[in-house]
């Protein structure tokens, strides 16, 4: 029972320190990627809702402009993170070969 109530603790502390380091300015979480995640997540659930209700012959009425919203920060957030990363791999990869290219 002790052993079960020290993993819950240490899984507590590290959602917490998961949060702090996030905020933090450097950090190895891609803050783009989880508003990403979170928007799409959030579509998905409108998405499944409204199969359920119009399965069951109910109408759940989705307001377009609300959606729209969601998609544009779900493919902004994901663009983003994308040209980021690519554009960091491109950095790395010049830094390296200039520093091949100079003669000693």
């Amino acid at each position: 029972m002790a052993n079960e109530q020290k993993k819950l603790a240490k899984k507590a502390e590290k959602s917490k320190s998961f949060f702090v380091r996030m905020f933090m300015d450097e950090n190895d979480i891609n803050e783009k990627s989880i508003v990403g995640f979170g928007s799409f997540i959030m579509m998905v659930v409108c998405l499944g809702i409204d199969i359920y209700t119009g399965f069951h012959g109910l109408e759940f009425p989705i307001n377009q402009f609300i959606f729209d919203g969601f998609l544009w920060i779900t493919l902004g957030a994901f663009g983003i993170a994308s040209v980021d990363k690519w554009i960091t791999n491109n950095k790395k990869d010049s830094s390296s070969s200039s520093e091949e290219e100079i003669p000693s």
